[in-house]
């Protein structure tokens, strides 16, 4: 169990890599604490009492005190970054030291050990502003959703930002075909299928095939892997905490691990091409996926005529609209070159997805409404 006695304090602005500070003179706490640092890949500074060390109680990212060394600090200079252990749920006097000593948290062994685990691994991988997350999803099949979903990504990663593609579509042949990278070294998703707890984000990173500029977690042609929704929530949440932006390939069909996906998602684009029966499909895509995700827009794939236009397919569908994707001429045979699709600059698809990561991303500030 783990409980917060202040408001919550903006992230600092420079990235924390060093491990916490362990204080206390509890050898059994110690070792408990001791353990899950090495879960979570960090490195502790330990002080029995009180920081003898200069500069360790003020410089450590975070300090984890023992509840029996929390009287001898309380006169130590506040600081943001301070969880207190203890072990009784009963103690109440604990909430009194948690003040005296200015603690963000006070957490209780062994029920807060996952939590616990997951903030000492924030400081081991020096997490900063998380991703800006988008889901792209088809309003029929054929919608071109995926190739959306590339285009993002290569746009994303040739303006230097750093873009993670995850294909969460496991019928849809691999997204590192469509970038022309089915060859490529790394992970694809049946090696994350038994994913549970904290993935770490730079192991990901790492793992996967580098295409373009960017990371891809892609499927296979091996035989189907079903993915839990654990390990989709593990996944995705370690690469939203790498930063920049992530790009995910959805599947119009919601089962529990894209609903796990879409609960992480900021925004949705829901590709509709501009017919009358594919609005009508992307209708019952739309109400389902908007049971999760409340922040579904349409982008309708022209050439739209007289009498449907694209913000009239956005008004049917009760969407607002966030741009028409005209078409682009060669697509298909860029792609049959081993071109992945937005790696022309001046066509309609990069210049839709530029105008797209230029909106969401002005000024740092997520995603405008």
């Amino acid at each position: 169990m783990a409980a917060s006695i202040t408001p919550e304090r903006p992230a600092a602005a420079e990235e924390q890599r060093s491990g916490p500070l362990i204080v206390t003179e509890d050898e059994e706490l110690l070792d408990d604490l001791l353990r899950l640092c090495a879960a979570a890949g960090a490195e502790p500074e330990v002080a029995h009492g009180t920081p003898t060390r200069r500069g360790s109680w003020e410089g450590a990212p975070l300090v984890l005190v023992g509840d029996d060394s929390a009287a001898r600090l309380c006169g130590r200079a506040r600081r943001e970054g301070v969880l207190l252990i203890g072990r009784d749920l009963d103690d109440h006097g604990i909430w009194r030291r948690a003040v005296d000593l200015g603690a963000d948290h006070v957490a209780f062994l062994p029920d807060a050990e996952t939590w616990l685990v997951d903030r000492i691994a924030d400081v081991a991988e020096g997490v900063g502003r998380q991703a800006l997350t988008v889901g792209v999803i088809g309003g029929r099949g054929g919608a071109g959703a995926s190739t959306l979903a590339c285009a993002l990504a290569v746009t994303a990663a040739r303006a230097g930002r750093r873009t993670m593609l995850i294909d969460g579509d496991p019928l849809g042949g691999g997204l590192d075909v469509l970038l022309g990278g089915e060859a490529a070294d790394g992970l694809r998703w049946p090696a994350f299928a038994e994913s549970r707890g904290r993935v770490a984000g730079s192991a990901l990173e790492e793992s996967l095939p580098e295409l373009h500029s960017l990371r891809v977690l892609s499927w296979d042609r091996g035989d189907a892997v079903v993915i839990p929704d654990s390990a989709m929530r593990a996944v995705l949440a370690a690469a939203r905490r790498r930063g920049g932006v992530v790009v995910v390939d959805l599947p119009r069909r919601i089962d529990d691990a894209t609903a796990e996906a879409l609960a992480q998602i900021d925004l949705g684009l829901l590709v509709v091409p501009a017919e009358l029966r594919a609005v009508a499909a992307a209708h019952r895509v739309a109400s389902t996926v908007g049971m999760v995700l409340r922040d579904l827009r349409a982008v309708v794939r022209g050439p739209c005529g007289p009498e449907l236009d694209d913000e009239e397919i956005a008004g049917l569908l009760g969407l607002p609209l966030a741009g028409q994707l005209p078409p682009e001429p060669d697509l298909s045979a860029a792609l049959d070159s081993g071109e992945p699709p937005g790696s022309s600059a001046r066509g309609p698809l990069s210049r839709f997805c530029t105008e797209f990561w230029a909106r969401a991303l002005a000024g740092e500030g997520g995603v405008p409404v």
